[in-house]
């Protein structure tokens, strides 16, 4: 028989080969017969491993909705789609799971079901990788592949209603120091003070206390609770244990003081540069989650604020824990993983904690910004802003917890406020003069009261506004014009219609953009890339009519800067044209070893002026303070380190405007013999004074001051509006302004 046995697949392949033939090509038409049969259509089965890819990758970026929306209809009769996120949401959150990787091993498929074995690694903040091999189980729905879903698809252990539970183990804080190594901001214990106003047998005694111990002037402390019922609790503030307990005995006696110890994040002095130190506040409810993930526990104080937020990574150290998996009654059934804690980090600033301080006092009441730069580096000595805030208050293990009211505090004057800088802007428009080729040092101007190159109006210059105000006052007008001036002289003088003349004569001749493009070269209109505090960019526009290019000539209209911005290109003209990035973190420095990160200067670019220019900008900047026709020369007189500067007053909008002042000093150059120089850095320095006055009249002698605090390490001479230092004639200083003084 085995001769026959290729006959049968012979006979089936000739049969096929018949049936598939053509017509026998006779032409007589015939049709070959076929048998008829119902027609199939195959439908390809969907990919399992896609659907389980798809799956995952929601999970990988916490979709759960998508995720939930992939599941049978027995497994979503199950747990509603608020449980299911809530489940994988608790135990990525508790694990600090950073990011999710996955790995699709191998796919069997059946027509109605599937399994999908793939690989997850769960890749956390806290505990390192985790690794688990699983199984995900489909059922065909509607013709797409459905999850079957149970709890050991989160994590194995967790089948049968387990959970993860974290077991934190957490560093302590790290400091804050100033540049000498002064704490800023550290974990301690402290004292919270207060006054009860019935209870005082001793007012003089108590007042002078507590002045001794917090710097709190007695008549603030008078007036604060000058109002308070007798049994009142009026909060004072807070000083640190060791201050409090060397003289404990003399303090607990104090009739009417009260007092709390508290152990918190402490700031000393109520808060060194607290807006740019910032402050730390318990994580929130809606923060919570995203804290989790990063292997906080949520107990914690976190920076809410400044270099706190900035450099939270550093302070907090790295968190330790050990993760459990626990049963429903929360009995532990085994330990996952485990890590060390590992010891926060310290951070030290270029802020100089005496300077800082003494230039907060030396701001006074008046709300507005100083900084005091280093010239030639970019480090940030002092940033003020104010008001300013107590950051202690945000603790409530604090007994002054909720004493804050200002919250117009919080906001850093200094670098997040803008404002129009008023005539310390002409030093840009004097470089785009000269720069343009339209004027020369040596161009002149009738500088009169009045400015009539407009068609449309009449612009009066800050002399006639003097004037005005002598005749008024004294019947007689002694602030005269300053008559013709070369342009440094213009500058010096603070001439308004020069500089209007500058603004349209460019504007006129298609320069249109000269003034604006250089006050971005100088650094306006972005951000000066300090980092570590939140700031603003302002606003520098192109002019698009002769009003515009006169306003912004004299630094008003639609332009506005910050005072952090204006101290780095004072800085720059001072130190030869280069833009520092300004810096206010020095180092970070770990428990042992060498600091993890040293900061250095960085040069952020140069002025667009050439040094012949910038030599002429700076000659007027000093003739600004040195020639008795210069605008800070009465202000300034008396200062031993040469100084350069320009004032401004620039018109706010409401109320009196803004007044400001910019300088630098030249201890390297001018200054080499000095002996007053000898170690020390040259400085530039900005003040602005919101809504006060004139620059020459309020900025100027807080500038002087700082210089004096600075070279001689206290105030040595009164403002005008002082009685004493510290102490203001009247309650807000109004008049008393020698009227011979120039003010632009």
């Amino acid at each position: 028989m085995k001769q026959f046995k290729w006959i049968l697949p012979a006979l089936i392949a000739a049969l096929i080969l018949i049936s598939c033939a053509p017509g026998n090509g006779s032409g007589s038409g015939a049709a070959t017969p076929t048998l008829a049969g119902p027609s199939v259509t195959v439908v390809a089965a969907p990919d399992a491993r896609a659907a389980v890819g798809a799956f995952l990758d929601a999970w990988a970026a916490d979709d759960y909705a998508t995720m939930y929306s992939m599941l049978t209809k027995t497994s979503r009769d199950a747990i509603s789609a608020e449980d299911f996120a809530k489940r994988y949401s608790e135990a990525m959150n508790t694990m600090a799971l950073a990011k999710l990787d996955y790995e699709i091993l191998s796919t069997l498929t059946n027509p109605y079901t599937a399994e999908v074995a793939f690989r997850v690694t769960y890749r956390t903040n806290l505990v390192g990788d985790l690794t688990r091999d699983m199984v995900a189980r489909l059922s065909l729905e509607d013709g797409n592949w459905r999850v079957q879903w149970e709890e050991a698809l989160i994590l194995p252990e967790l089948k049968g209603g387990n959970r993860l539970a974290m077991d934190y183990k957490i560093p302590a804080r790290g400091n804050i120091y100033d540049r000498n190594g002064e704490a800023i901001a550290a974990q301690a214990d402290a004292v919270a003070l207060g006054i009860v106003p019935g209870q005082i047998d001793n007012e003089e005694g108590l007042l002078t206390n507590l002045f001794l111990l917090t710097g709190i002037r007695p008549d603030t402390l008078r007036a604060s609770y000058e109002f308070a019922a007798p049994d009142w609790y009026v909060p004072v503030g807070e000083v640190s244990a060791d201050e409090f307990n060397q003289r404990y005995d003399a303090y607990a006696s104090l009739g009417g003081l009260a007092f709390s110890y508290y152990t918190s994040r402490y700031y000393p002095n109520g808060g060194i540069a607290p807006q740019a130190v910032g402050y730390t506040l318990f994580i929130s409810e809606e923060e919570l989650p995203a804290y989790q993930r990063l292997g906080y526990s949520g107990s914690e104080r976190v920076g809410a604020a400044g270099i706190e937020k900035w450099g939270e990574p550093y302070l907090a150290g790295k968190h330790g824990g050990s993760l459990y998996v626990v049963d429903p009654a929360g009995n532990i059934v085994t330990m996952l993983a485990r890590s060390d804690p590992q010891p926060a980090q310290s951070i030290t600033l270029t802020i100089d904690k005496d300077l800082q301080l003494q230039a907060q006092a030396a701001m006074g009441a008046f709300n507005g910004a100083i900084v005091v730069l280093e010239r030639d580096t970019g480090r940030v000595l002092a940033m003020v802003s104010s008001p300013g805030f107590d950051p202690n208050l945000f603790d409530p293990n604090n007994r002054n917890f909720g004493a804050f009211s200002n919250n117009d505090g919080l906001v850093n004057r200094a670098a997040q406020s803008t404002y129009p800088l008023g005539s310390v802007f002409k030093i840009i428009t004097i470089s785009a003069a000269l720069d343009s080729g339209e004027f020369t040092p040596e161009s002149t101007y009738d500088c009169q009261y009045e400015f009539t190159e407009l068609l449309d109006r009449t612009l009066y210059d800050w002399t006639w506004d003097h004037c005005q105000n002598e005749l008024r006052d004294t019947g007689e007008c002694k602030t005269q014009p300053s008559g013709i001036l070369t342009l440094p002289e213009g500058l010096m003088r603070s001439c308004n219609p020069w500089f209007w003349h500058i603004g349209l004569d460019l504007y006129s001749k298609n320069k249109t953009t000269e003034i604006a493009n250089m006050a971005r070269g100088f650094g306006l209109g972005q951000a000066t890339g300090i980092e570590q505090v939140a700031e603003s960019t302002g606003t520098i526009v192109d002019p698009t009519d002769g009003i515009q290019a006169v306003n912004q000539a004299i630094g008003q209209g639609d332009n506005t800067v910050t005072p952090l911005q204006v101290a780095t290109f004072i800085a720059a003209v001072g130190n030869g044209g280069t833009l520092y990035r300004p810096q206010i973190v020095e180092r970070i420095d770990p428990v042992d070893g060498d600091p993890t990160l040293v900061f250095k200067p960085e040069a952020r670019g140069v002025l667009p002026i050439s040094q012949e220019i910038l030599d002429v900008v700076r000659g007027a900047m000093r003739e600004v303070v040195v020639n008795p026709r210069g605008t800070a020369n009465f202000r300034l007189r008396g200062l031993a380190v040469p100084v350069y500067g320009k004032t401004g007053t620039a018109e706010s909008g409401s109320g009196l405007p803004h007044a400001w002042f910019g300088g630098f000093t030249d201890c390297s150059g001018l200054g080499q013999e000095l002996p007053i120089c000898q170690g020390k850095s040259d400085l530039a320095v900005i003040v602005l004074v919101e809504n006060q006055g004139e620059g020459s009249d309020y900025a100027a002698p807080i500038f002087k001051r700082i210089m004096e605090i600075y070279f001689y390490g206290q105030p040595q001479s009164l403002y005008w509006w002082e009685s004493s230092i510290g102490v203001t004639q009247t309650p807000t200083p109004l008049g008393g302004i020698p009227t011979r003084t120039p003010r632009p």
